[in-house]
């Protein structure tokens, strides 16, 4: 499968040298176009209190149209209506807000993050999952890659075969509670893409090198920190062992849009 790497959103947090991306994977498969995450959408910059929340204020978007995920896929030469699925690593706005674009694709999720979002625990939680984020009526399809076979040392996950083969949900909670890597084959390497599992190449290559923005924010929101340094202590084994079938991403690192 062919990927294209867009940036669906900037974003300025003070402190952060190289500001933020919203790393969107655009695959073409044999069954249509798929998106994996949506970044930010044409809707974002006429209400950003209603689809954003105070999160705005600390991350500072940009809320460019140019840069949405929809007039991405345009420029490219593809029709819209051809993004026939939107894989969600979660259900954070900065990941959802184009998926009003995309009003007749399916949206696919773990069942547990689905779950979250609908049924938000706490302040924190209230503040990610936006009734916005489904004003449009998505229509959602929940996985349980948990409860599937380990991949490349990862305990659950599943491969999305009702969309295409080799495209894999793997169960990666902790930044939320339903979190999923994806990874995608792109014929001779791998890409997984690993959400918001860490912010900063620095968490995982041993430099320790991060923005404190960062770090402290990533803290700040987690929803079960223990996991999230879990994640980070995996991610690190496989940036240490560099593999050429294997290439890492995560959704905000501009050091990693490939």
């Amino acid at each position: 499968m062919k990927i294209h790497h867009l940036n669906c959103g900037t974003m300025h947090p003070v402190a952060t040298p190289g500001s933020l991306v919203c790393h969107v994977l655009l695959v073409e498969t044999e069954n249509g176009l798929v998106l994996v995450d949506s970044g930010f959408g044409t809707q974002d910059a006429a209400d950003p209190k209603g689809r954003f929340g105070g999160a705005r204020f600390l991350v500072r978007p940009s809320f460019d149209v140019s840069e949405s995920a929809v007039e991405q896929v345009a420029r490219l030469g593809f029709d819209p209506q051809d993004v026939r699925h939107v894989v969600l690593t979660h259900f954070d706005a900065d990941h959802t807000g184009g998926l009003a674009d995309f009003p007749w694709a399916q949206v696919h999720l773990t069942a547990a993050e689905n779950f979250a979002a609908l049924h938000p625990q706490g302040a924190i939680e209230r503040g990610r999952y936006l009734p916005s984020q489904r004003a449009h009526g998505p229509v959602l399809v929940e996985h349980t890659p948990e409860e599937g076979e380990s991949w490349r040392g990862f305990a659950g996950a599943k491969e999305l075969t009702e969309i295409s083969a080799g495209l894999v949900l793997i169960n990666l909670p902790g930044h939320t509670r339903g979190h999923a890597a994806v990874a995608v084959d792109a014929g001779d390497h791998w890409v997984l893409h690993a959400g918001d599992s860490f912010y900063h190449h620095g968490q995982i290559d041993g430099s320790g090198h991060a923005p404190r923005t960062l770090t402290l924010m990533e803290r700040l929101i987690a929803h079960d920190r223990k996991k999230v340094q879990a994640n980070h202590e995996r991610l690190a084994e496989l940036w240490a062992a560099p593999s050429p079938d294997l290439v890492l991403v995560n959704a905000h690192d501009p050091s990693l849009l490939r």
